[in-house]
């Protein structure tokens, strides 16, 4: 295999697309070169190349952008003297879902094994609130998601938090956190801050994070019949989670993530032009 074959593999899977599909496999590049397919496949291995996986992105279009990661990422890294920072969130539609046909539990050389299809059996919310210096999390459940559940929740973190301390809530922009009702609970409690995410940055909260772990352990192998079910699996965890919780450290400074940004819009806007 010499150089030219290199540079021909590594064009054609960055510059083309193979007739009739959207992306190269190792099998059609190899077809198409006249290479082996082990030799595609090492190519792509030894320049990063992986033309079978595609990964989704949203930018921001919040012109207080800037402002608002600094604000943040502020409050992770140098969070204020005498105060608590939580970051808050609901994980709704979460689905008590039973299988049509009994698990297959794993056994030596077989994993878990379960049919496709399932019955529903109602949904609930997780309303949660994420304390990043600790990994403690206060979480409740409720079968709705408005803003009087959202103010109710609002009033288990007033009770569960030592009232000497100052709160800061980290949020997304969604409806029922912006409401006349939620406006008049914060004006009620002055000693809670809120501080709002910019659109489409989800990632900025690091609640998400807490929220892909109760899906992986909780819903998405479960098994629950009834919705109380599911809501008393997702205390357990909770509980469980909470007698060795971990802190969430964030080691981005907002100047990075900013240039990082910034480095990924100059390419974006680059490949468009090409196109143009």
């Amino acid at each position: 295999m010499s150089d030219d074959d290199v540079e021909r593999v590594v064009d054609a899977t960055l510059h083309s697309t193979p007739k009739g599909a959207t992306h190269w496999s190792s099998e059609l590049l190899a077809r198409e070169i006249g290479l082996s397919k082990n030799a595609v496949l090492r190519i792509w291995r030894a320049f990063g190349l992986r033309p079978g996986k595609s990964e989704s992105f949203s930018l921001s279009k919040d012109p207080q952008f800037v402002e608002k990661v600094r604000d943040i990422v502020g409050l992770y890294m140098s969070p204020p003297d005498n105060a608590l920072v939580l970051c808050v969130d609901e994980k709704s539609q979460m689905q008590a879902l039973d299988r049509t046909q009994p698990l297959l539990p794993m056994v030596p050389a077989h994993p878990e094994r379960r049919t496709p299809s399932y019955v529903r059996h109602g949904t609930t919310s997780l309303f949660a609130a994420l304390d990043i210096a600790t990994g403690n999390v206060i979480g409740k459940t409720f079968r709705r998601h408005r803003s009087q559940e959202f103010c109710k929740f609002l009033g288990e973190i007033e009770r569960s938090v030592p009232q000497d301390l100052e709160v800061h809530l980290v949020m997304d922009n969604y409806a029922t956190h912006k409401t006349d009702a939620v406006k008049r609970w914060l004006l009620r409690h002055p000693r809670f801050t809120v501080h709002f995410t910019p659109t489409s940055s989800s990632w900025l909260n690091l609640v998400e994070s807490f929220f892909s772990i109760v899906s992986r352990r909780v819903t998405a192998r479960g098994v629950h019949r009834t919705t109380r079910a599911l809501e008393q699996d997702v205390r357990a965890f909770l509980d469980a989670h909470n007698e060795q919780p971990k802190p969430y450290i964030w080691t981005k400074t907002a100047d990075q993530i900013l240039d990082s940004l910034r480095r990924y819009c100059t390419s974006v806007n680059a490949v468009r032009a090409k196109k143009n």
